[in-house]
């Protein structure tokens, strides 16, 4: 470690020295550590398979090493998952080891979790000392949306965790002006694009800045390092592009969430700038969807559009976008409770190392968090596309470590009036942004926000007095202002299932359904109840069978076929229709959408083709081509009532052949057609 990291400045307390070991340090890392294990482990069989969208994928991956490389959603391979493999990989191995149940696919997402706090931990400690990584890792291990995606399978955890570990290695890089560290950087992000495309990607600017910055090498090797950690970055995520892409696409399966079978167009289109500007085509969200599907204002039978500035503009239904956006009830909970807090202590840290030399590591640490936090979240703020608020995760590791290095930072200069002031108004802002996100849940906990705002009273009071005998009272005071209310949505999050594609942490709160667009669905009896855009399920009447409302923490619950955002649920005689020579067969049955191919995949763990793949909208496969499946008795059975059947992709051509042409039974309320037994 460099001088300018080991060195202790004289005025700094010892807890906060980096790189000294303190004697408690081993004992609360080790409870740190151990009690998020536990926590994200608890109970974790309880949501089931989870978003059964992936858990379906690491099945088909765990039996075919072809779809475990594709990430595909069946193993005959008929098409993938719309993300890279990355994060299905570890799930894979895992259920190839162990078999297959809902903890093997949830373990490997615990453990990222846990390797994610202790990473962070070491990162903010090396630059902070001890009490600040600590504290860190504690925020990171409680924020609720983290709690949430390292207890499910999507590929949040792996993406976090990689995020996280680029940092680690930037920071390094700045400390030692060494290449092995950019490279090593560069591969961390590669993989991440190889997790969640280019999601990954809103780290990348803070850290190019961070080393122009305060890299020790002159400006020219600097620019030719980041050059070469591009190129890490290129080569560590190009080789499975380039393999997708010059694999003959007849040997392959279909590329999901794309219109034209490419991994480019994916990468670009629907997971890339189209999540920015709303024009994700292929969507069945009200941006794309709503220019394509119900184009001319006409909106299928069974639904009518409500207002709000998204729904007409804005986040074309994702939420009105704007600075407050992730302080709406839809995100807040999730994400927003130390924002305030971490912004504040950034601007604290940067003037009290505002005299450090330009390559001073510190500074370097909080200039990287810092630009990550504002990036990314001015990049949700503002996103017209699909938005969910679990992709918030992605601000966690850089609000816990800027209130862990900042809030120690800060507090070894507490003597200095200035400071004292603004620790008092980063603990009280932190008060009232917890009041008012607990107030939006009347229900939930009453008293947690009356602890906040008492405990926030007597720590701000207290930070303002400069005495010595309070200062370990003042300290826990603040502590539990800020990580109480995180905490109790912790607790709601780990004892609370969440299944389906679309889940959000802590309890129901007022309002959380936000102002944006979105649909309305109508039963047949005229019933009216909201879908928001973050759950729209499409069932009932009009041509959307399957679904129903909003479930108790994953939207979308659907009845046996499943819908849009559900896996379906097959009965034990559906099960056993499905299972009985099915061995016979490349897919023992087809449906409509992802989500209603999987319960069935899992139910018999035989392949189920997804036909028009997650959002029943890909070309895949054409009429012509499932006909030609079933003249070869590829498929068995034709499970009808799954999905989005609003004439996108084919779909409903190929529904209205499969009911012209074979002859239908109903097992347990789910209607089935068997294709080697068309109508005479």
């Amino acid at each position: 470690m460099s001088a300018a990291v080991v060195e202790r400045p004289s005025e700094e307390a010892p807890m906060s020295t980096p790189g000294r070991r303190l004697p408690w340090e081993p004992a609360l890392l080790g409870i740190l550590l151990v009690g998020t294990a536990g926590m994200y482990l608890w109970a974790l069989g309880d949501s089931g398979w989870a978003n059964s969208f992936y858990s379906a994928a690491v099945q088909a991956g765990s039996v075919s090493w072809k779809a475990f490389f594709f990430g595909s959603s069946d193993a005959a391979n008929s098409i993938t998952v719309d993300k890279p493999p990355a994060s299905l990989w570890l799930m894979a191995l895992s259920v190839r080891a162990f078999g297959l149940s809902s903890w093997s696919i949830l373990v490997p997402q615990a453990l990222l979790g846990v390797a994610s706090v202790a990473l962070t931990w070491a990162t903010v400690r090396r630059y902070f000392g001890a009490a600040a990584g600590l504290l860190a890792g504690l925020v990171l291990a409680l924020t609720p949306v983290a709690v949430l995606m390292f207890r499910f399978n999507n590929p949040d955890a792996l993406l976090v965790f990689l995020m996280i570990a680029a940092v680690w290695a930037m920071l390094r890089a700045v400390e030692e002006g060494r290449t092995k560290w950019l490279l090593l950087c560069g591969v961390f992000v590669g993989f991440g694009f190889l997790t969640k495309q280019l999601q990954v990607m809103l780290v990348v600017p803070p850290l190019a800045l961070t080393y122009l910055i305060a890299g020790p090498p002159k400006l020219g090797k600097r620019m030719l390092q980041l050059f070469a950690a591009g190129g890490a970055m290129i080569a560590s995520a190009g080789w499975w592009i380039a393999a997708v892409e010059l694999w003959p696409a007849s040997d392959r399966p279909y590329i999901g969430g794309s219109q034209t079978n490419s991994i480019l167009e994916l990468t670009l289109g629907y997971n890339g700038l189209g999540r920015l500007t709303g024009n994700e085509k292929g969507s069945v969200g009200p941006g794309s969807m709503g220019r394509e599907a119900f184009a001319g204002g006409q909106l299928p039978a069974g639904f009518e559009a409500f207002g709000g500035p998204g729904g007409r503009g804005g986040g074309m239904g994702w939420g009105d976008t704007g600075i407050w956006r992730l302080f709406e009830p839809a995100q807040g909970g999730q994400i927003a409770w130390l924002m305030p807090a971490a912004l504040l202590l950034l601007a604290v840290g940067l003037v009290l190392r505002g005299r450090a030399p330009r390559t001073d590591p510190r500074r370097a640490a909080l200039v990287l968090f810092g630009s990550w936090l504002v990036v990314t979240a001015l990049v949700f703020s503002f996103m017209a596309g699909i938005f969910h608020a679990y992709y918030t995760v992605a601000l966690a590791p850089a609000v816990a470590a800027l209130v862990g290095a900042g809030g120690v930072l800060a507090w070894t200069h507490r003597d200095r009036l200035w400071v004292r002031i603004a620790l008092a108004l980063t603990v009280f802002t932190s008060a009232i942004t917890s009041w008012v996100l607990l107030s939006r849940s009347a229900d939930f906990a009453p008293w947690v926000k009356w602890v906040v705002v008492i405990a926030g009273l007597l720590a701000a009071t207290g930070l303002l007095v400069p005495a010595r005998r309070t200062a370990v009272a003042v300290a826990i005071a603040s502590v539990v202002t800020a990580l109480a209310g995180p905490t109790a949505y912790a607790a709601e999050t780990v004892v609370t299932p969440h299944d389906g594609s679309i889940v959000s942490a802590g309890p129901r709160v007022e309002g959380e359904f936000g102002m944006g667009g979105g649909f309305r669905m109508r039963d047949g009896a005229g019933r009216r109840g909201m879908l928001p855009p973050q759950g729209m399920v499409f069932g009932g009447p009009g041509g959307f069978p399957g679904g129903g409302l909003a479930g108790e923490r994953g939207f979308g619950m659907g009845g046996a076929s499943g819908g849009l955002l559900n896996g379906s649920r097959p009965s034990a005689a559906l099960t056993s229709l499905l299972t009985e020579d099915g061995d016979y067969y490349t897919w023992v049955a087809a449906t409509i959408g992802s989500n209603s191919a999987s319960g069935y995949q899992l139910a018999t763990q035989l392949p189920v083709m997804p036909i028009g793949g997650f959002n029943g909208s890909d070309p895949s496969p054409t009429l012509a081509q499932f006909k030609k499946y079933v003249a070869e008795k590829k498929i068995h059975y034709f499970i009808g009532g799954g999905g989005f059947r609003g004439g996108m992709g084919g779909n409903s051509d190929i529904t209205s052949w499969v009911e012209a042409n074979f002859t239908s039974t109903t097992v347990d309320g789910v209607t089935v057609y068997d294709l080697t037994s068309p109508k005479a």
